[in-house]
């Protein structure tokens, strides 16, 4: 697939809405869309896609959408999912009409299988799940009918009820839609319906013991909800033809499915069981570890819901599987921090300053700015004393020429105080640079100089004296290439050995006292280095901070 660069065009409806405005002219006006995930994970900056879509629909339209959980494997669902799903949603921003569950219907849905029994349409098999999955042929070679697939509609009805009261054990029997075995769509090869599993379910305890497949629930639990739109990814196209088949061979409310490609981004690992297995090895510090591709993960390290939304609306609805380029999603972060995150200075790779002339044991506080693209953000003052914390990067020793930043005999202004110059640079025994000393002019605070001279170089600074030390993690990409998959074959590379090393780098920082203040979660921008948060795991004595997003998209530059 290639990767899909974005540019900003006029407007246009994408084909769903085209698909709602059609069926709205004919006068059918109600919309109901419904987001179904299985609680059986965390959510991912594709689902929020599919989130943005669905609720986006409904409120487009005047319709409602609901939030179904598809609860119909308990062996791998919990209410830690089902909780962490429902906090993901409203932090987007939205909020479900009904809050459903496939449970809800069990009843339902085992009613409505004995109706298939007593069309002839459904049947139970005794063969193992090896057996079934050998005898279904290929897409060349026709499947081979099962040798009980002609049981009598009476001894099919009293074997279903049986399997439902406990009597045989896990995977003795299913039952099987009987459809078609030589069918071109392997999924029409009798799929199977129900499943014997003797495993408590998080909402309906022991009551069930066979549990119905999701190709049997999904179209029935949109029809029971009288959905209008049911809005799934592309993989789900080949589902299409035997969802409308149950909901035909039933006879009940026409629900329609429509496919949009699923969301792929470079750089990014999208498939729930390998994420797990990072999670499970240790690879990351959980689901909400800041590389990962999880929505709590997009939260803890900083994202706002906005920039989610907007980057979904960017991506767009389309009907072929694309890339996209993570700095899309990282351009939406910087777009929306840019107008609402307030600046604050912080040094993470200090040097010490001197500065000779100023008077020991003094102390200042000077104004800053918030944010300078809201005034109503305001000020804050930070204070100023003898030595300071500058980036050791503003310092050269040689600099090349168009270096605005310090140098020996060089001026730069420090945002906010005062213009100083290099006098002296000391060095260890090594040659290492550990100190500047320089001298600064009194009459140059709040942006003037005594002779009314101006310099190029503005850089940052914290005052040493009033620091607040932090842990700061530094997050880059958790993979090394594009594709996570690339160079991977058989018996050879792994998707595994395209995991990033330097993906977390872990530094301490020096950061103005003010930031002691912010909030777990609320970025802010560290004045020409990037935009960060507090973390989690930050606490009033040890405080960490995690990386938003850097102020411009270095990694492209370094992996070109």
């Amino acid at each position: 697939m290639a990767i899909e660069t974005i540019e900003k065009s006029e407007k246009s409806l994408n084909f769903i809405e085209e698909i709602i405005e059609e069926s709205i002219a004919k006068g059918e006006k109600r919309v109901q869309t419904r987001f179904p995930p299985e609680p059986n994970g965390y959510l991912h900056i594709g689902h929020a896609k599919s989130i943005c879509i669905n609720f986006g629909m409904a409120k487009k339209y005047g319709g409602k959408c609901n939030l179904r959980f598809d609860d119909t494997n308990p062996v791998k669902e919990d209410t830690e999912y089902v909780d962490s799903i429902k906090r993901d949603i409203q932090w987007l921003g939205f909020q479900w009409a009904e809050e459903r569950y496939a449970s809800d219907y069990f009843d339902q849905l085992y009613d409505w299988a004995v109706v298939l029994i007593k069309k002839g349409l459904a049947y139970v098999d005794d063969q193992t799940q090896e057996q079934i999955r050998e005898n279904r042929g290929t897409v060349s070679v026709p499947g081979t009918p099962s040798p009980w697939r002609d049981r009598s509609v009476e001894e099919n009805l009293d074997l279903f009820e049986r399997m439902k009261n406990g009597e045989f054990e896990d995977g003795a029997k299913v039952l099987r839609a009987k459809i078609d075995m030589a069918h071109p769509n392997m999924l029409f090869r009798d799929p199977i319906m129900y499943r014997i599993l003797h495993a408590d379910h998080h909402r309906t305890g022991d009551k069930w013991c066979i549990y119905p497949m999701y190709d049997y629930a999904h179209g029935q639990c949109d029809s029971i909800e009288q959905i209008t739109h049911s809005i799934c990814t592309l993989e789900f196209d080949v589902h299409r033809p035997l969802y409308d088949w149950f909901i035909q061979a039933l006879e009940i409310y026409p629900s329609h499915q429509y496919e949009f490609a699923r969301l792929n981004l470079t750089y990014t690992m999208m498939s729930k069981r390998r994420l797990l297995k990072l999670v499970q090895e240790g690879a990351v510090m959980g689901w909400d570890d800041p590389r990962m591709p999880t929505i709590c993960a997009l939260r803890r390290k900083g994202y706002t819901p906005a920039s989610v939304r907007n980057f979904a609306e960017m991506v767009g609805v389309a009907k072929r599987d694309n890339v996209i380029d993570l700095g899309k999603l990282e351009y939406c972060v910087r777009e929306d921090l840019n107008k609402i995150a307030e600046r604050r200075m912080a040094v993470l790779n200090p040097l010490k300053v001197v500065i000779t002339n100023y008077e020991e044991g003094r102390k200042e506080l000077f104004t800053a700015i918030n944010n300078p693209e809201d005034e109503a953000a305001g000020t804050r003052q930070v204070p100023f004393s003898k030595v300071i914390y500058i980036e050791r990067d503003d310092f050269m020793e040689n600099p090349p020429k168009k270096f605005f930043r310090l140098q020996p005999g060089g001026e730069v202004r420090l945002r906010y105080a005062y213009l100083i110059k290099c006098e002296e640079v000391i060095k260890d025994e090594e040659g290492n640079i550990i100190e500047l000393r320089c001298s600064y002019d009194p009459m140059s605070g709040n942006g003037s100089s005594s002779d009314g001279r101006r310099v190029k170089g503005v850089i940052h600074w914290v005052s040493a004296e009033d620091a607040v030390e932090a842990e700061v993690r530094l997050f880059n990409p958790l993979f090394t290439t594009e594709d996570p998959n690339e160079g991977c074959v058989e018996g050879g590379k792994t998707w595994e050995d395209n995991l990033n090393p330097d993906s977390l780098i872990k530094i301490t920082g020096y950061l103005e006292p003010s930031l002691k203040e912010t909030p777990i979660g609320k970025a802010v921008q560290f004045e020409r280095v990037g935009y960060f948060c507090p973390d989690t795991d930050s606490t009033p004595e040890k405080l960490v901070f995690n990386r938003t997003v850097t102020l411009k998209d270095s990694w492209a530059k370094i992996n070109k």
